[in-house]
């Protein structure tokens, strides 16, 4: 009589799932880093009018105005000097009064890049977070005199 130690038995084999886990994470985590998130905003600015009465109607609203050769003004004041500093201590004092303001920057067409890269700069200084830009479509560029929607 012959001793079986082995026996009939049949094992299922195993699916080690921990390296395919592995594998899964590692991709989803390539992705993750790889993926650029782009935002689509329209942006809506509605330009106001040039006399008095529009700061009034809006209190909140402070408007930078930028020229073409790198001048600034502030509501319609010029602001003497071109520093960052001056401007972020203009902008400060400009918002001390009004509560929880936005800043609207009308750079001319052919102001100089760090004009108004200087002006952001100021802002992030004064802790203005509410910035937009003024624009005009173009056809108010070609003759028209409506300002963009």
């Amino acid at each position: 009589m012959a001793m079986n130690f082995r026996g009939d038995r049949h094992d299922e084999p195993d699916i080690n799932l921990i390296p395919f886990i592995d594998v899964l994470l590692v991709i989803l985590i390539f992705l993750m880093l790889s993926t650029t998130y782009s935002k689509f905003t329209e942006l809506q600015v509605t330009l106001p009018a040039a006399d008095a009465d529009a700061s009034r109607d809006r209190p909140q609203e402070i408007i930078v105005a930028v020229t073409a050769d790198g001048r600034y003004s502030l509501d319609r004041q010029p602001v003497e000097g071109r520093s960052v500093e001056l401007l972020a201590a203009a902008l400060q004092a400009a918002a001390g009064q009004r509560q929880d303001p936005f800043l609207i920057i009308s750079a001319d067409a052919s102001a100089a890049h760090q004009s108004v890269i200087n002006v952001l700069d100021a802002a992030r200084r004064a802790g203005l977070a509410r910035i937009t830009f003024a624009a005009q479509s173009s056809q108010g560029a070609n003759g028209g005199a409506s300002p963009s929607p």
